[in-house]
C-alpha cells in the first residue's frame, strides 16, 4: 500500500496552485514588460529622456488588479481553512497524546495504540494533548498540521481517501530526539478496522471488566474460550444459539437485546445444554449505565 490522501488534500493543493499560477502570470508579465521597455526605450533609441505625465487610469488599474487578486487569494484560502477547521458532528473521536518523543492514540472504547488506524472514507477528529512541551502534529500527505500545546486541547480532522499509509511527524522542535518523533496512519477497509477496533489489547482495561468482576460474572464465565460453570463470553456475540423459552426450544441471535434479557431475567431464556443456575438478582446492583457498559464489553470479546 502506498501513501494516501485526505478530503482536505485537494482543498489545500488548489489554493497553492491558484497562488502559484497568479504569481507565475505576474512574473511572466513583468519580465516581458521589462524586456520590452529596455529594448524600446533604451538610450540608443531615445538618447534624450522625455517627460512622462501621470495617468490616473493606469494608477487605478495597477492598484485595483493586485487588490482584487489578494482578496481572491484570501477568500480562496479562507474557504480551505474553514473546511479543515470544521469537523463533521459524527466524526470518530481519537485522543492523541504527544510526549518526548512519540505519539500515542486512544480510541473511544479505551483501545490504545502507537499506530493510528482509521477506516477509509470515515471522518476522524483528533483531540490533541501534550504531556510535556510544545509539539506539532503534521501529516504531509493530508496537508494538515496543528500545534499540540501543553495544558490545553487542540484538534484537527481528516477524512482519508483510499487505502494505504500516511506518515506522521512532529513539526515543532521539541528536544534532542525531535527527528525521531514519528508515527503512521494506516487506512483500513471498514470491516478490517471494525474487527481490529473490537478487540481490546487488554480486556481488563475495559470499564465494565471490574464491574463484572465485582458482581461475580467471572466465577462461571470466561473471556478466553475455556468452559467453566457457564458459557464463555469469547465469540458469544453475534452467534445463533438454541434456548428454551416458555418450555419450547427456539433459536435466537445473541445480540444486545438477548444479552440484556439474559442478565435481567436469567431464567426466561436458558441456553440448551446449560442449567438455569445463574442468580436471578445478578443485575440487582448494576446501574443502567453499567449494564450498557457490560453489553459493550460482551460485544467486543472475540
Amino acid at each position: 500500500m502506498g501513501p494516501v490522501t485526505s478530503y482536505s488534500t485537494a482543498a489545500v493543493d488548489s489554493v497553492l496552485v491558484f497562488i502559484v499560477a497568479v504569481s507565475m502570470v505576474f512574473l511572466l508579465g513583468l519580465t516581458i514588460a521589462m524586456v520590452v521597455f529596455v529594448v524600446r526605450y533604451g538610450r540608443r533609441r531615445h538618447p534624450r529622456p522625455e517627460e512622462v505625465r501621470q495617468s490616473i487610469a493606469l494608477e487605478v488599474t495597477w492598484t485595483l488588479i493586485p487588490t482584487v487578486l489578494v482578496l481572491a487569494m484570501f477568500f480562496y484560502g479562507y474557504a480551505g481553512f474553514t473546511l479543515i477547521r470544521s469537523p463533521p458532528a459524527d466524526a470518530m473521536v481519537i485522543n492523541v497524546l504527544g510526549r518526548m518523543w512519540d505519539w500515542s492514540f486512544e480510541y473511544e472504547n479505551g483501545k490504545q495504540s502507537d499506530l493510528l488506524r482509521v477506516p477509509v472514507g470515515e471522518p476522524v477528529r483528533l483531540a490533541l494533548h501534550s504531556a510535556d512541551v510544545l509539539h506539532s502534529f503534521f501529516v504531509p500527505s493530508f496537508r494538515i498540521k496543528e500545534d499540540v500545546v501543553p495544558g490545553q486541547e487542540n484538534f484537527l480532522w481528516f477524512k482519508p481517501e483510499g487505502l494505504g499509509t500516511a506518515d506522521v511527524f512532529c513539526a515543532e522542535y521539541c528536544g534532542t530526539e525531535h527527528a525521531f518523533m514519528m508515527s503512521t496512519i494506516e487506512v483500513m477497509e471498514e470491516a478490517a478496522f471494525e474487527e481490529w477496533y473490537a478487540t481490546l489489547d487488554r480486556l481488563e482495561d475495559h470499564p465494565a471488566y471490574q464491574v463484572m468482576d465485582d458482581v461475580g460474572c467471572f466465577f462461571c464465565h470466561t473471556v478466553d474460550g475455556t468452559i467453566e460453570g457457564g458459557p464463555t463470553f469469547k465469540g458469544l456475540f453475534g452467534k445463533a444459539r438454541r434456548v428454551v423459552r416458555d418450555g419450547e426450544e427456539v433459536e435466537v441471535m445473541v445480540d444486545r437485546d438477548y444479552l440484556r434479557r439474559s442478565i435481567l431475567d436469567p431464567a426466561a431464556e436458558v441456553a440448551v445444554d446449560w442449567d438455569a443456575d445463574m442468580p436471578e438478582d445478578a443485575a440487582e446492583d448494576l446501574t443502567a449505565e453499567q449494564l450498557e457498559e457490560v453489553l459493550d464489553f460482551l460485544e467486543i470479546v472475540r
